[in-house]
């Protein structure tokens, strides 16, 4: 009984962190116009903070194993989060812009150790079913970090206000990893009824996202050398960039060039991170039904038609319309890309490829947001939903190539 409710106890603390990681990408979309008022920058200013969170995340990230292994899965949970409400009270009491760009590396550590330590427990201890929830958890933290910077803005006068809030957040969240610092090592916490299932269940279904192991022992400049790697690689690039794009430029779309109040944007960003929970919640249900390719190519092809709405400026509820579109649609991407890797580049390759796919995601999401930074300042934030549509027509395009690559590498193999 005590073994139970302690894995009950751990459970809830993981996801508490795993939502918490969505917290800072949605209240940053939130806080942008007003940080760059207070800091007296240009307008692709973010493009900074968004490569040195990704150099944060991405040393973390690779080194996760490596640092769980030898520092143990509690002691990294424990100092990322320390390390992630550090940064967020550091933004709150930050001077000078410039200084929250060097400490966005500290968020990007934590941000990094966290998820991977969270991941490496859920393959440990409990099923499928566990994983997909914790993935949809973030999005819930997406949803709300525009709901708190909007209230900290509107009713505290201050977007330092929001990050110190989350910051303090954080914190707690920290001071309770060090309290169960002993609870996190192999075993605590296991679910029982999990690993019966994942005993119990085929081959081809236990844990990963496919029907293939992956395969260690491949050198990665052999991987390297495969185009239809970097073809796979790319997909993960446009996708993860077109999210993330959407989620932290519609904010300033709305409030600086459409005249929407902010508070009614604020509100507006909320429904597109949580419409997008809901599309990926709702995607396990029927994703077996439809299929990979049905998914993708169907998701992205209404994506696009959201994105073509948003470029229209269309009055009243449309704009809204537009967002939650686009976020319920590319909701199931992700999931089914990952699913369909060792179709793309073959089995060989399934392991070093997932691992550079992964990191092209946190590419993505540095650089095309950042490319949509330039484009909005020397032509206008007008441009950035024709853009969102480009990629997506780009993303569409190359999946439907790695489709004929991955056949040709069936028939050749």
């Amino acid at each position: 009984m005590r073994q139970a409710r302690l894995g009950i106890g751990l459970t809830l603390l993981a996801t508490v962190a795993y939502i918490s990681l969505g917290l800072p990408d949605g209240l940053l979309g939130v806080a942008w116009p007003s940080m760059r008022s207070d800091f007296g920058v240009p307008l692709d200013s973010l493009g900074g903070l968004f490569v040195s969170m990704t150099v944060g995340y991405f040393t973390s990230s690779f080194f996760g194993g490596r640092l769980t292994a030898h520092l143990r899965l509690g002691t990294v949970l424990a100092l990322s989060t320390l390390f992630a409400g550090g940064a967020l009270v550091g933004y709150a009491i930050s001077p000078q812009w410039w200084m929250v760009v060097i400490i966005g590396i500290a968020a990007g550590l934590g941000g990094g150790g966290i998820d991977v330590a969270l991941n490496i427990y859920v393959v440990n201890h409990h099923g499928d079913s566990m994983m997909q929830w914790l993935h949809a958890t973030y999005g819930i933290g997406a949803t709300v970090g525009p709901v708190v910077m909007t209230l900290a803005i509107g009713s505290l006068g201050s977007w330092r206000w929001g990050y110190a809030l989350v910051g303090g957040l954080e914190l707690v969240l920290a001071a309770a990893f060090f309290l169960t610092l002993s609870r996190w090592e192999d075993g605590a916490g296991a679910s029982d009824g999990a690993t019966a299932a994942r005993k119990d269940a085929p081959e081809n279904e236990r844990g990963g996202h496919g029907q293939h192991t992956p395969t260690h022992d491949t050198p990665m400049l052999e991987t390297l050398r495969e185009g239809r790697v970097w073809l796979s690689v790319l997909l993960f690039f446009l996708y993860m960039g077109i999210e993330v794009t959407l989620g932290s430029w519609a904010y300033t779309l709305l409030t600086e060039g459409r005249g929407v109040s902010p508070r009614l944007a604020g509100f507006f960003m909320a429904s597109y991170w949580g419409i997008f929970t809901v599309g990926r919640m709702a995607a396990g249900i029927y994703a077996q039904r439809l299929g990979q390719r049905t998914i993708i190519v169907g998701s992205l092809l209404v994506a696009l038609i959201g994105a073509v709405l948003l470029s229209l400026n269309a009055p009243g509820l449309l704009n809204l319309l537009a967002c939650a579109l686009i976020g319920v649609a590319i909701a199931p991407v992700l999931a089914s890309l990952l699913s369909g890797t060792s179709g793309r580049v073959g089995a060989r390759h399934l392991g070093n490829t997932i691992g550079i796919q992964i990191a092209a995601m946190g590419a993505g999401s540095a650089v095309l947001p950042s490319i949509t930074g330039v484009i909005a300042r020397h032509l206008s934030l007008q441009a950035i939903p024709p853009f969102l549509a480009v990629l997506t027509i780009i993303l569409i395009g190359a999946y439907l190539f790695s489709l004929r690559t991955g056949r040709e590498t069936a028939v050749t193999s």
